[in-house]
Parts: C-alpha cells; sequence; structure tokens
C-alpha cells in the first residue's frame, strides 16, 4: 500500500517541469564558421518540368501547313494544335480527358448535354469545351473545383428522371453514364417528385429501344441523318416531355441501324437478338475481320465458350472507320444452325451416312484418280481464304487440271493485270474525289462502308456523282445517267452532258461493279471505261480514279493466285467437281453421272447435289488470309472451337492429297504462306495496301461490241448473300421486312 502511493506521487512530481530543466541551449560557433561570411539567400530550385502527356488514345495531329499551329496551354501544359480545333480537342492532345455524352469525333457538334464544361481563364462561368473553339493562348483547367461542382450539377439533372435500371440493363457495365456518374455523380439524390417514363418505339428487329433511359444526347439522331443518309429519328416535344422517335410509326431501314448501339451513351438503344444473353465482362474478345462482303471491316467476335455472343466494330481509319454494316454485326446467329459436323457419304437411297474420315477421303481419292484431267473441275467459294484456295488450285495442278476458278468472278476472268480488278484509288482515298461514274454497281447493297465514305465525300465537298444501272436507292444525290453500257459510249464521244463534269473534276472517280465479270461483252465495257479514263485524266502519276469494287470476301486473293479455268464451259464437260464452299455456282449443266464432292462448313445450296460432304470450319474458327477490294490483306484468327469433326479446309485438301497419292509438299500454314510467296507475295503484307504495279489502261484493246442489254441486279437481297446468312435467323427477319 506504502509502495503504491509513493510510486504515484513519484508519476505526479514527473509531469511537473522543474526549473532546471528549462535551460536555454546556445549554438556553439567555431572560429572557422565566424570568419566564413554567411551566403547571400540561395535561388530557389527551378522546378520539374511537366510530365510527358500523350494524346488520348494514342492520336497523332496533323498540321496541313506549320503556320496553322497555334498554342495552348491545359492545365499549365503547353500544346500545340492546329487552328480550328475546339477546347476539348486540344485538351485530348494534351493527355486530358474530358467526360462527354453529346459529343462524337464523326458528327457534328450539338453541346446540349453540357458535361464537358471546363474553365477557361477570363471567362465568367465554365464554357462548353466541345463547341468552343481553341484560340492562341488560350488557358485551359479541367481539373477546378468549378468545373467539378459544373459537372456534378449536370449530372445531377442527368440522373433526375434516369430509372434504377443498371442491374437488368444490357449496356451495364460498358455505360457512359455509369463511369461518369461514379465520378461526378453522388450517393444520394435530391429529387423526389415523380420520375418521367417514356413510351418505347419499335426500329425493327435489331434495335431494342428503352426510351425512358434516354438523356438527349440526339447522337442517333445525328447518325441517322449525318452517316446513314435516312431522315428516320428525331427529337419531339419540349421540356420534360422531350423525347427522341420517329415522325411517323416506321422502322429505321439504313443498312447501318446497328451503330446507334454503339454511340448510344446509355441504355437507351440496346442490341434486340443480343437482349439478356450476357455480360461485356463473361466474354472473351478476339480481333478478326468481316468476310460478308468485299470491304473487310475490321470486327472484334465477343464469344463465351463455343458460342459467338456478338460482333462489334474495331477502329480503322482505312477500311471501316468505327462502323460495320448491320449484316456484319448481325449474322453471327447463322455459325450454329444447319452446321456440317461429320464426313458423310450419299448412300444408293439417296441418303447421307455418316462416316469416318478415313473413308470418306479414300471414296473421293478412288473416284479422282478414275476420271480424266481434263474433266475434274473446282470451284472456291465465296468465303475461301487465300491459303485453302492455293492448296486447292495446287491439288488440281497435280492431278492435272487446271480448270479452278472462284464464285463471282465470271467464266473467264481476266487476272494479269491486278489494277484491273482491285480498288486503285483505296476506300479511305474516295474523300478525295470531286465526281463519281458508277457503272453498273449499287454500293448501298454491294459494299456498305464504300457507300457510306462516297455519303461522307458528296457532304463535305459536295462531289458530283453519275449513275448507269437500273433504279435503285441512294442516300445521297445523284444523277441516273441511263441503264446499259451505251451510256458509256456517249460518254466516252463526249455527246452526254456528264462527260463535262468529268472533264472539270480534278480527282473524278470511276467504279466499276463486279456484276460486270458475268456479262459476255465485259472486255468491250472495259476496253470503254479505259477510253474514258484517258480522256478525262481519270488515271495519272498522282492519282489513280480507275476502280473495280468486288462484292466477296474470296474474289481478290483468288484473281491474285491466278484462279482462272481454261475453259469457261469445263461444267458442261465435268465428271468429278469439288466445291469448297461454293452454293451459289449454276450446276444446272453439270451431268447428271458427275461425283460432286462438297466441302463446307454450312448445309446450303450445293450440298443437294452433293454425293460426299466433309464438313469444314468457318472463319470464326480458324486463322486465314484474306484480300479485300482494295487489295489489302488480313487475317481472321480463331475465336471459337471448331465445331463437331469439322477440320480446316486446307488441311482437309492436304490429307486428300495424301490418300489420292500426290502428297503436296507442305503441311503447315508457315508452308503454305511460303508457297503464296512464290505466287502472289502481296498477301503476306499483312495490313498493308499494296498498289497495282501497272495500270489497267496497259490492257489490249477489245474488239468485242458492246450488247445493248441493261446491267442487272447484282445482290437482290442485302440481307442474305451466302451460307452463313442465309441461315441466320436475324438476316430471316430483316429479309422479310425488306420486302413488304
Amino acid at each position: 500500500m506504502g509502495l503504491s502511493l509513493l510510486a504515484s506521487r513519484a508519476l505526479r512530481l514527473s509531469r511537473i517541469p522543474s526549473r532546471a530543466t528549462q535551460i536555454f541551449l546556445r549554438p556553439i560557433v567555431s572560429t572557422r564558421d565566424l570568419n566564413t561570411p554567411e551566403p547571400a539567400t540561395s535561388a530557389a530550385p527551378p522546378p520539374p518540368p511537366p510530365p510527358h502527356r500523350h494524346p488520348v488514345g494514342g492520336a497523332r495531329v496533323h498540321f496541313p501547313t506549320p503556320d496553322d499551329a497555334i498554342e495552348v496551354f491545359v492545365d499549365g501544359f503547353a500544346v500545340k494544335i492546329p487552328k480550328g480545333f475546339t477546347v476539348l480537342q486540344a485538351c485530348e492532345v494534351a493527355g486530358v480527358d474530358i467526360p462527354r455524352f453529346c459529343y462524337h469525333d464523326r458528327l457534328s457538334i450539338a453541346g446540349n448535354c453540357r458535361m464537358c464544361l471546363v474553365e477557361v481563364e477570363k471567362s465568367p462561368k465554365p464554357v462548353a469545351s466541345c463547341a468552343m473553339p481553341a484560340l492562341p493562348g488560350m488557358k485551359i483547367k479541367t481539373d477546378t473545383p468549378i468545373a467539378k461542382k459544373a459537372r456534378e450539377g449536370v449530372m445531377e439533372f442527368l440522373l433526375m428522371n434516369h430509372p434504377l435500371d443498371c442491374p437488368i440493363c444490357d449496356q451495364g457495365g460498358e455505360c457512359d453514364l455509369q463511369d461518369q456518374s461514379m465520378a461526378f455523380g453522388s450517393d444520394r439524390g435530391r429529387f423526389t417528385e415523380m420520375k418521367r417514363s417514356v413510351v418505347d418505339k419499335n426500329l425493327g428487329p435489331l434495335v431494342k429501344t428503352v426510351m425512358t433511359r434516354c438523356i438527349q444526347c440526339t447522337r442517333c439522331v445525328r447518325f441517322a441523318s449525318e452517316i446513314a443518309g435516312v431522315q428516320d429519328l428525331g427529337m419531339l416535344g419540349r421540356g420534360s416531355g422531350e423525347e427522341i422517335g420517329t415522325y411517323v410509326e416506321k422502322l429505321m431501314t439504313s443498312e447501318l441501324s446497328g451503330n446507334v448501339i454503339d454511340i448510344c451513351p446509355v441504355g437507351a438503344l440496346t442490341s434486340k437478338p443480343f437482349a439478356f444473353k450476357a455480360r461485356n465482362w463473361e466474354l472473351k474478345g478476339t480481333e478478326t475481320i468481316d468476310v460478308t462482303d468485299a470491304v473487310g471491316s475490321n470486327i472484334r467476335i465477343d464469344s463465351r465458350g463455343p458460342e459467338v455472343m456478338r460482333v462489334l466494330p474495331r477502329l480503322n481509319e482505312d477500311i471501316n472507320e468505327e462502323w460495320i454494316s448491320d449484316k456484319t454485326r448481325f449474322f453471327y446467329d447463322g455459325l450454329k444452325r444447319q452446321r456440317l459436323n461429320d464426313p458423310m457419304i450419299r448412300g444408293p437411297d439417296g441418303r447421307f451416312k455418316t462416316v469416318s474420315w478415313r473413308d470418306a477421303l479414300a471414296i473421293v481419292a478412288e473416284v479422282v484418280n478414275q476420271v480424266k484431267p481434263e474433266e475434274i473441275v473446282g470451284v472456291a467459294g465465296k468465303l475461301s481464304d487465300a491459303e485453302s484456295m492455293i492448296v486447292l488450285k495446287d491439288f488440281l495442278n497435280k492431278m492435272g487440271s487446271n480448270n479452278i476458278w472462284c464464285e463471282g468472278n465470271g467464266p473467264n476472268p481476266n487476272a494479269d493485270l491486278r489494277s484491273g480488278y482491285i480498288m486503285n484509288t483505296s476506300i479511305s482515298g474516295l474523300e478525295q474525289a470531286d465526281a463519281f461514274l458508277l457503272v453498273g454497281t449499287q454500293p448501298r447493297v454491294e459494299a456498305a462502308m464504300v457507300n457510306a465514305r462516297i455519303r461522307k465525300t458528296v457532304r463535305a465537298t459536295h462531289a458530283k456523282v453519275g449513275y448507269i444501272g437500273p433504279p435503285t436507292d441512294f442516300n445521297y444525290d445523284h444523277q441516273n445517267l441511263g441503264t446499259s453500257p451505251q451510256t458509256l459510249v456517249e460518254i466516252a464521244e463526249g455527246r452526254h452532258p456528264f462527260s463535262a463534269t468529268l472533264a472539270n473534276a480534278k480527282n473524278p472517280v470511276i467504279i466499276l461493279g463486279a456484276g460486270i465479270f458475268e456479262r459476255m461483252d465485259k472486255d468491250a465495257i472495259f476496253t470503254v471505261v479505259n477510253a474514258i479514263a484517258k480522256k478525262h485524266n481519270v488515271v495519272r502519276p498522282d492519282w489513280n480514279g480507275l476502280n473495280t469494287l468486288l462484292i466477296n470476301a474470296a474474289q481478290a486473293a483468288a484473281l491474285d493466285l491466278g484462279l482462272v479455268p481454261e475453259s469457261d464451259r469445263s461444267i458442261e464437260s465435268a465428271k468429278f467437281i469439288y466445291l469448297m464452299g461454293a452454293d451459289d455456282v449454276s450446276l444446272e449443266k453439270l451431268p447428271n453421272d458427275a461425283f460432286v464432292v462438297y466441302q463446307g462448313h454450312h448445309g446450303d445450296r450445293s450440298v443437294y447435289r452433293a454425293n460426299v460432304i466433309l464438313p469444314a470450319s468457318a472463319f470464326t474458327e480458324k486463322e486465314g488470309t484474306y484480300a479485300n477490294t482494295e487489295g489489302c490483306a488480313q487475317t481472321t484468327l480463331p475465336a471459337v472451337p471448331i465445331v463437331g469433326d469439322a477440320r480446316d479446309d486446307w488441311k482437309i485438301i492436304r490429307a486428300l492429297s495424301e490418300v489420292a497419292g500426290i502428297q503436296l509438299p507442305y503441311d503447315s500454314l508457315g508452308g503454305i504462306r511460303s508457297r503464296i510467296r512464290t505466287v502472289a507475295p502481296n498477301l503476306l503484307e499483312i495490313d498493308e495496301r499494296v498498289p497495282a504495279t501497272f495500270s489497267n489502261s496497259l490492257r489490249p484493246e477489245s474488239s468485242q461490241k458492246i450488247k445493248p442489254e441493261p446491267f442487272g441486279v447484282t445482290v437482290e437481297n442485302f440481307y442474305m448473300t451466302d451460307a452463313i446468312t442465309r441461315a441466320s435467323k436475324i438476316m430471316a427477319q430483316c429479309s422479310a421486312l425488306l420486302k413488304k
């Protein structure tokens, strides 16, 4: 007890400062320090330079002339931009990502969402950066309390009437409104009244609408009128009753309508076939290309397990920019319908029975060895890749036959001059043209992305468009000059008014349709077109405006590889015909006793005439090389596993050659591409457009006479052009609406 009392007293005493401890310490300075004068106040070290910033998304800034550059300051960082840039674009060059809803790089400026507010020095209030042009010396502040509070206010108004649909919204996980509300939203709202609701609109079988989620950014309206060229969407009402809709109850009829799904920043416009199927974080993305037409649009295939769930566009400024057609976006459900899974042989009763690969190849090899070489024919389909076509060509050549061609190239194509069957101007080069002459082609259904590029040029430069062909629907101003090739003769002789338009044009462009390849007078037509090109300076050292617009993904590579038949009547005398995915070739004149081998991935038209079926992989399941209509080689990558017991096309033919006793000298993609290098080295320049070496003017003049038959329609149904799209339920719905 006494010890504890003493301890407590000692503790209290230790807390009281004693006077003995309050000693002022004085520093001791040596004599040397006293003799040394005190240095003057040293200058502060220079501030470190601001860190180097990269433009948002790795964008590159092009200065037409050095004098056009101006300097602005973004958050104290000096950046040089071309004249005419907006404040938002200046911030992106400086590496600052400004939030936005209504602004889009490829659409006109609306400035109605107010989410992109920034503070500009000497401005009394925040300004909308998307609509404010940048001026020399302007000082922009993007992260100040004023700008942040302004964006928070805008976000509160946007969320005021927005429903709490995130758990059931297909846009969840990739929604701009979700992302911006995380940065500028509040954890609770002050709005206590009833939220408004809007009736959903029916835009067709592709686009699902939940218009209560709409924030009136008008992106879809501007896309429809500016890019797609249809006046189907508009803004109705005013104030709180404002909503997006159609002027009358009608569907959205554009071939590019699916792109409004991508540009919609919220869940108001989503994919109807993809509704409630998967979340975006469950999907595996594979970057590949589209083969439903000859454009070669860059796409990303999102898959889950063995199934393709959706198709999205990839950015490629030279080909498809950031748009894709509805056929490219929604054909994917055809990949799981009417598929060929196992090798089959037609029995004596006419029914197919499943056999092993060994038995199927043995029967084909036995038949092909009993047929004369001149009676062997091979046809490559629209979706064939370059590797499988060169393997098929080598196999038939070793069998002694040279009768092989590709669908769409006609019975007797001319593959001598590469400039005669590709788009020499390039797809992006069409923007430099100021006059177009379309001959026998309807680009809106044959190549929707090429048509979108032509429309973009017509809107920007008011280029003149002349069209020769059957009546069709264009989404830009044009003149219908006639329907037959006789109009070409009048233009060549200077008797047609449009010849003056070509003569006055600085960069004229002539586009021939691939349907001309099927005409008997195609050489005469090319001769007349070459005369027009020579007379109006269409082809010069700095400009080549003479183009051919192909319609199939395999056409350009087939002509590069020399898939040209010896005889244009080889089918009539064929005893053995090998169809590699060829479903649109006419077999009416094929002898009844001919042996037909069909190698493909879908049970389409040619299956009904086949004796042996060999299942192959689709383009989403294999690696292959394709050349688009401008001659740019691109590759597909496997996104999903192969279906059933199918195999890649080139592997099937390689195995067949071994069974037939004429083994081909390669057994890998690398070996095949080494073989391609000796025939068409341009096909190995991946993602690079190799221009034609010789001009089409070197083509010898034909003595043929032009026939009076008018040009026909090459693509009758935009939504059903190949085996995959014909198996698609979504494309069937679109086709039914098209025919109404």
